[in-house]
Formats: structure tokens, C-alpha cells, sequence
């Protein structure tokens, strides 16, 4: 094995609890927007309308400001505050900087890709001060391509130049990520999500440390 891809949100970033940060802050930086509304009704329906990250914000704000009568900003305002400040509520899974310097001491090459929008997604990374790791990123929207597509899997191995036997990809959704990534003939390993019951992946992993034995074995195998 010589790299080792992720994906970002579920997977590094624990997208859940930097959502639950975010909202939280939002509802008291904009006290006088959104003060007339409950903030725990206000958390509760943006994780519902948010239905973990795959309904895009425009619609998320656009229905919120219907239903709760919201008049001192506009949808478009508040998705300006979204892009703008959710990078200060990002929350990181347990132990990922000792797994990344375990990695990168074993001289892996590193590489993300993600769903989403660049520089927001960039933002993100940097937020989690990440960046430095990492050998490539790619992001769908500036890659005009997306996961599941093995075309986005394919421009990283080849920018990485490995194959994609040499190659393990870790993420929480279980086609895009596993089972995308097993179709270009890489490992694929599902970082276990509550949302998803049975995944057919080749490892399971419910903490980012379990990753290194896990390479060990991969190793030890092909040997």
C-alpha cells in the first residue's frame, strides 16, 4: 500500500457536531433576526432540513425564513453567513492528527477528495489545520466531476501515481466512498456512520487510530 485517500465530511470532519456548533453560534450572533423563534426549535428544524449535509443551504435558509417569518434577512443572507462562518465551528474526530503524523511518518502519500464546494470545503481543511498533510485535494465542484464518478478516484491516483491496487480510500458514505472506490479496484474502508446498517467494505473502522493496524495487515498480507 503507498496511498491512503479520504473523504472530508463524516469521515475527517465530524460534520455533525461542527453543524450543531454552527447553528448554535449562528442563532446568537443573529439574535435580533431570529430571536422571535425558540433557539432550540431553530437547531432542531436546520438539522432536520439540513438531513446531514446533502440538502444544499439555499434551500435549507429559503425554507426557514418561510417558516418561521423571518423578515430582517433574506434566504441569501443567511446562506452568506453559513459560507462565511461555518469554518470557525468545525469539530474534528477523535485522534485525527495522530493518525495523519502516524501515516505521514510512514511515509504514505495522503490525498482527499470531497463533495462540495472548493473553497468552502477548503476552508474546512484549513480550519482543521490539515492541509500540510495531505499530498493532493480534490474537490468535486472545481474538479467538475463528483463522487461516485471513478473518473475524480482515477485524476487522484494518477496525480498521487499510484495504482489503484497500491491504494486504500476511507469514508462514511457507503457508495460514494466504499464502494465507488472498490469499483476503480482500490481498498475501501467504511469510517462506520449511525446513518447506514450493512456496508460492503473490506474493513471497518469506528476510530481513525484503527486505520494504522489496519494498513499493518494490509501489508502483512501482501507479503
Amino acid at each position: 500500500m503507498k496511498a491512503i485517500l479520504f473523504d472530508l465530511d463524516g469521515t475527517l470532519l465530524n460534520r455533525d457536531a461542527s453543524v450543531k456548533v454552527f447553528v448554535e453560534k449562528q442563532y446568537e450572533r443573529l439574535q435580533d433576526v431570529v430571536g422571535h423563534i425558540s433557539k432550540q426549535r431553530y437547531i432542531e428544524r436546520f438539522i432536520e432540513l439540513d438531513q446531514r449535509g446533502y440538502v444544499w443551504k439555499d434551500k435549507v435558509y429559503a425554507q426557514i425564513v418561510q417558516e418561521f417569518a423571518i423578515t430582517k434577512m433574506t434566504a441569501e443572507q443567511l446562506l452568506e453567513d453559513y459560507l462565511h462562518e461555518f469554518k470557525y465551528s468545525c469539530v474534528a474526530f477523535p485522534n485525527l492528527l495522530k493518525m495523519l503524523e502516524s501515516l505521514k511518518n510512514a511515509h504514505y502519500r495522503l490525498g482527499i477528495i470531497t463533495n462540495g464546494y472548493g473553497q468552502f470545503q477548503m476552508d474546512n481543511i484549513k480550519a482543521l489545520q490539515i492541509e500540510h498533510y495531505f499530498d493532493i485535494i480534490l474537490v468535486s465542484e472545481w474538479e467538475g466531476m463528483k463522487k461516485p464518478d471513478e473518473r475524480i478516484f482515477l485524476k487522484a491516483l494518477n496525480q498521487l501515481q499510484v495504482a489503484p491496487c497500491e491504494s486504500v480510500f476511507v469514508g462514511d458514505h457507503p457508495e460514494n466512498d466504499v464502494r465507488a472506490a472498490k469499483q476503480v479496484g482500490m481498498k475501501g474502508i467504511w469510517k462506520k456512520d449511525a446513518g447506514w446498517e450493512e456496508v460492503l467494505a473490506d474493513v471497518v473502522i469506528e476510530d481513525l487510530l484503527e486505520l494504522v493496524p489496519v494498513l499493518e495487515n494490509f501489508e502483512k498480507v501482501s507479503h
